[in-house]
């Protein structure tokens, strides 16, 4: 049985470069996860970082805009900025790709807490203590700073740190 993939490639082995190349037209990927990518399909890894740096000479690949475009997506799922900052980490982006990304975002980080509490609740407003404290909760895990999580539920909430970090 003759295996299905584009025409004339069959038995060809595809570069490091080609298979990035590949990836990357699917979607955005920062430079440490083509990296991992590719060594996971078998590329060595002189290979895998000589074709990500060809890549981002070319600009087809570039940490920057992989940051811009996790934070505007996480954004608009209603997700806080120590949720993307944390993601974009784990991404292994640069400090300074991380802070830039969500300053690029200028938007209004009450009015997006209190849009997921919205959806979340309702507009009833919540019966007792304890209720307040689980909608502070929820918007915490979101990835909401604790100032903004006390403005918009007039909880009392604490500080938890660099937690997602």
């Amino acid at each position: 049985m003759k295996k299905k993939g584009r025409p004339g490639t069959e038995g060809a082995p595809r570069s490091g470069y080609d298979r990035a190349l590949g990836l990357l037209a699917r979607r955005e990927h920062s430079a440490r996860e083509l990296r991992t990518k590719l060594a996971a399909r078998g590329h060595a890894t002189d290979e895998a970082g000589d074709a990500v740096d060809r890549l981002q000479q070319q600009d087809y690949q570039n940490d920057a805009r992989f940051a811009a475009s996790i934070a505007r997506q996480r954004s608009s799922q209603g997700y806080g900025p120590r949720r993307i900052r944390a993601e974009l980490k784990s991404h292994g982006l640069a400090e300074a790709a991380i802070r830039e990304a969500i300053a690029a975002l200028d938007g209004d980080w009450s009015a997006a807490a209190a849009a997921q509490l919205r959806r979340r609740y309702g507009a009833k407003a919540p019966a007792d203590h304890g209720e307040r404290a689980a909608r502070a909760g929820f918007l915490l895990r979101r990835g909401f700073d604790p100032a903004t999580v006390r403005a918009v539920t007039h909880a009392e909430v604490d500080d938890p740190g660099e937690e997602l970090d």
